[in-house]
């Protein structure tokens, strides 16, 4: 999970930087294009079958997902880095919150302390003195980080049908492709540049590592461990931010990202505890 933390940072200065020239959804293309050559090659040397009985699950798992990283890249674009993956960073509480309602269990105080706690230091985060555009690119990042929490649910129910990782990988990455590119056709296209490629290659390389240790971290790892050490992108993106660009945050900002940190590993910890009790 240390390694997915440091590979997701370094995707987020990655993004940063290459969001002067590229938008939010071109590089949410060039990020998966470079997963996508990875996971088929992997298929096509295993001789590996990407046909599903789910296929309706992992369209609604890679068309949402889409969604929340267009959300995502954007934020970072707008943002302090620490800021903008801190909201990102929100997923656990949504999880937690649908994992209770989809399951029809009484919510535990404990979450419900957590999901109050989380809010508040959102609110520290987005508070009103901010100007507008901040405000904006505030509420995507915190939209992107509840459809974050949406995705992570439907990946552990694709993994308990029995799905591989790599089949809903293959299918995520192949959706925010033609995502990406669909938009980049519609919208707008900026013209690469010999000096872009090493920016956009790396951005798929360090999420695609990213991504490999994180589905490791979680399947061989305690949950609870795992999802604690997840947070330390929080930090790895502030000691950058401060360092690439100057990126000092306020008291009162500092206090809402500790909250928001405190509050996922609540509730991380609730959730690993009641999975141990069933």
């Amino acid at each position: 999970m240390l390694v997915a933390a440091f590979f997701f940072a370094i995707m987020g200065v990655l993004v940063k930087i290459a969001s002067h020239k590229f938008s939010s959804a071109e590089l949410v293309f060039y990020r998966s294009l470079v997963g996508l050559v990875f996971i088929t090659s992997y298929v096509s040397i295993n001789r590996l079958s990407i046909s599903t009985q789910l296929i309706k699950m992992q369209m609604s798992r890679s068309i949402i997902g889409f969604i929340s990283m267009v959300m995502f890249f954007y934020a970072i674009s707008a943002l302090p880095l620490a800021s903008a993956i801190t909201l990102n960073y929100t997923s656990p509480l949504a999880m937690a919150a649908i994992l209770t309602i989809t399951f029809h269990e009484r919510p535990r105080k404990v979450l419900i302390f957590a999901i109050i706690t989380g809010f508040i230091g959102v609110a520290l985060l987005l508070k009103p003195s901010i100007h507008y555009g901040e405000l904006v690119a505030g509420g995507l990042g915190l939209l992107s980080g509840l459809l974050a929490g949406w995705v992570y649910v439907q990946v552990a129910q694709l993994g308990r049908a029995g799905e591989p990782d790599w089949r809903t990988v293959f299918y995520f990455s192949l959706v925010c492709t033609l995502g990406g590119g669909a938009w980049m056709i519609i919208h707008h296209f900026s013209v690469l540049e010999l000096k872009d490629l090493p920016i956009l290659a790396g951005l798929g390389t360090c999420a695609t590592i990213a991504q490999l240790a994180m589905t490791r971290a979680y399947r061989t790892g305690n949950p609870l461990v795992v999802g604690s050490l997840a947070y330390t992108t929080v930090v790895l993106a502030s000691l950058f931010g401060i360092l690439l660009w100057n990126e000092t945050l306020s008291v009162d900002r500092w206090l809402a990202i500790i909250l928001i940190i405190s509050s996922g590993v609540i509730s991380v910890s609730a959730n690993a505890s009641a999975k141990k009790k069933s």
